[in-house]
């Protein structure tokens, strides 16, 4: 294999295209023939951590160690119109251009002529370092430069399938794990459940605060993948060991619902159906659990111009928002759901992109007295 590609019908997460190409490295093809690339995150807990709410500056901190983010929030896609003239002629080297009607044929980001020649590979190609169990970890060498606590690995995909995307990094995912590393404090000592947690960032986060971790999604292939990560880490966290794999015993549905007092999810809302099933099982865990809990939801806000409405909407956020103003009006007698959103201040630890479509919302579940 010379280079990865990426067709037309595959969803690439952000957190991936600002990664450099030439620092994805490689190391196995899962179950389903998806190249699987290894990430290494890095917990700098002296340097000073700042707040970010989308602006510039904002990615700093704790992140992949192998990443080298772009100078400024969304650099590597240059905001629309940068570089634009009221005069379209006005561009050295760029001119207007009609098609046989007569009409403005604008071509896509038309380059100056005094832009430098890009650096590197070109964004649409990834040129990954490809490992064999033979060769050394080219990530060794940095990790052992560092203390084994500030080390964070990942096993991750880099472009999938739609109903595959739970294989990759998502920034819902770094901005709750940021919020778990902020509020420490109310996750010590405490048993929590994560539903759709993907590759298990932000599980093995919490698991090293809290008590116990449910880690929890569907699929043997990403739930294998979670499991690796788990391992990958056990510098931080102790796993569990189940007898069957991916299963349940009866002593652990026991504790979950004797003990669970937080959940998580994160980036689980794009698809009004999944959306529906996360909030249904979340209703159903509060029935079921003894205590009172508190549920942490990461949502990003995805803007997309459909042919439906000849506009931009944004209907898997706004089925999500439904479903919390669902919550809040409901009366069984039993529970009452409060809803409220979290402000994204909070210091920003890992190396991401925190822009203001990226939001947090808790819901607190308690008994009606």
């Amino acid at each position: 294999m010379d280079e990865v590609t990426f067709k037309s019908d595959t969803v690439l997460s952000d957190v991936h295209l600002y990664t450099p190409n030439h620092r994805h490295f490689m190391v196995r093809l899962n179950g389903m023939g998806q190249p699987v690339f290894l990430s290494q995150f890095k917990l700098l807990w002296n340097q000073d951590s700042q707040t970010d709410s989308g602006t510039e500056g904002g990615r700093h901190g704790m992140g992949p160690a192998e990443e080298t983010p772009p100078s400024r929030p969304g650099s590597a896609r240059p905001p629309l119109g940068s570089g634009c003239s009221s005069d379209i002629t006005s561009q050295e080297g760029v001119g207007a251009r009609l098609d046989e009607d007569g009409d403005l044929d604008v071509e896509r980001r038309p380059r100056a002529a005094s832009d430098p020649e890009p650096a590197g590979p070109p964004r649409d190609k990834v040129h990954p370092t490809i490992l064999t169990q033979e060769e050394d970890d080219p990530l060794a060498d940095e990790a052992q430069e560092s203390s084994p606590q500030d080390i964070i690995r990942i096993e991750h995909t880099m472009a999938t399938p739609l109903e595959d995307v739970g294989k990759q990094v998502w920034r819902g995912a770094l901005l709750l794990a940021d919020y778990i590393l902020f509020q420490r404090d109310v996750f010590q000592g405490r048993t929590v459940l994560e539903l759709g947690a993907g590759t298990g960032l932000a599980s093995i986060i919490a698991a090293t605060v809290a008590r116990t971790v449910y880690c929890t999604d569907v699929g043997t292939d990403l739930l294998a993948m979670c499991q690796r990560n788990i391992a990958l880490n056990s510098h931080l966290t102790a796993a569990g060991d189940p007898e069957v794999p991916f299963s349940w015993s009866q002593e652990d549905v026991s504790d979950l619902y004797s003990h669970t007092t937080i959940l998580l999810a994160a980036e689980v809302f794009y698809d009004d159906d999944l959306t529906d099933a996360l909030f249904k099982t979340l209703s159903r865990l509060a029935h079921k659990l003894k205590n009172a809990c508190t549920a942490i939801l990461s949502v990003e806000k995805r803007l997309n111009f459909t042919l439906r409405h000849l506009d931009v909407t944004c209907e898997a956020y706004d089925h999500f928002r439904s479903w919390l103003q669902r919550l809040e009006r409901l009366a069984d007698g039993r529970l009452r759901f409060a809803v409220e959103p979290v402000e994204a201040s909070f210091p920003q630890l890992l190396v991401y992109e925190r822009i203001q479509q990226l939001e947090l919302w808790k819901i607190f579940v308690e008994p009606v007295m």
